[in-house]
């Protein structure tokens, strides 16, 4: 393929899904991820798209939100390595808030094999996917529906969460940064966001790298409210994304990547292969002590180092 041809497959891919991850790239024209990036710079030297942590997105600093169709394309398999390694967090007989997305979606057909589940959503998709688990309790919210993410907002959805208390929320978003938190580009999805976030005493973020460093309209979880980052690793020369996971992991965050080779030897059998983060200081959950995720999956109480860095997460 010649590269005009790349370059117009790209833009294409582009203003299709709003944002998509390089690797999501460098799959659908088939050349190395070194390639597209020089394409995607030569095309953001044109002003036709804007290079993010991971990808790129449509020029003008605040992306749009796409549609279901197009988000549910893009990053599958980084969405279910998040997916399996977030499901792990989760035990039986525990009540869990899950907000709207397609990350969260997949999360939802995994946590339909924990028994004695109490999930509560917005998410008519989340709903969908553990309509027909056994001993699995679901509780929809009330509000309008918003057709273009399958989701219930609006007073109806804020009002049926309150005085609900819950262990974790488990949410996505559309960016992801140190300074803001969790963000979306739509107004209601923000506002049932922080009401979800209300009833749950942890908050784990689910997001690929492409939206770490993004920057969207309305923020939806200050970083400090923000107990842990289920994300997968980010592109070798992404260094952007891996100092933003830094910054994220100075003030707190607990980091949780799915990483590949050697560190598939520190998840238990049966577990999905995953790497936590050791935080620079220490972290207190509303329940007790500073945390941090154990091989096999269950949180145990323990120090942290604080002299550790992103880059010991990364393969060399």
């Amino acid at each position: 393929m010649f590269a005009a041809e790349r370059r117009q497959l790209i833009l294409e891919m582009v203003r299709a899904n709003g944002a998509v991850s390089l690797r999501e790239l460098a799959r659908v024209v088939q050349t190395s991820e070194v390639t597209v990036r020089r394409d995607v710079r030569a095309l953001e030297a044109e002003g036709l798209l804007d290079r993010r942590h991971g990808g790129a997105v449509l020029p003008g600093g605040f992306t749009r939100e796409s549609g279901f169709p197009q988000k549910s394309l893009s990053a599958t398999a980084e969405k279910t390595a998040i997916a399996d390694l977030a499901a792990g967090l989760v035990n039986e007989g525990e009540a869990i808030v899950v907000g709207a997305g397609t990350t969260t979606q997949e999360l939802a057909r995994r946590l339909a094999r924990v028994p004695g589940l109490t999930v509560v959503t917005n998410s008519l998709l989340v709903a969908q996917a553990l309509a027909h688990a056994n001993r699995v309790e679901v509780v929809m919210t009330g509000g309008t529906l918003r057709g273009s993410n399958y989701a219930l907002v609006g007073s109806g959805a804020e009002q049926s969460l309150q005085g609900l208390r819950v262990s974790r929320a488990f949410l996505s978003g559309s960016g992801l940064t140190a300074e803001r938190g969790l963000s979306t580009s739509n107004m209601l999805s923000a506002s049932v966001d922080r009401a979800l976030v209300q009833a749950a005493a942890e908050v784990v973020v689910l997001a690929d790298h492409t939206k770490l460093g993004a920057d969207t309209m309305f923020q939806t979880v200050p970083t400090d409210v923000i107990t842990r980052l289920v994300t997968d690793e980010p592109p070798t020369l992404d260094d952007r994304a891996a100092t933003e996971l830094q910054a994220l992991a100075d003030q707190g965050v607990q980091i949780t990547v799915a990483g590949s080779g050697a560190a598939e030897t520190d998840a238990a059998p049966g577990r999905p292969p995953r790497r936590d983060m050791p935080l620079p200081g220490q972290r207190r959950t509303r329940g007790g002590g500073p945390q941090r995720l154990s091989a096999a999956g269950g949180l145990e109480p323990g120090a942290v180092e604080r002299n550790a860095r992103v880059a010991d997460l990364r393969r060399r």
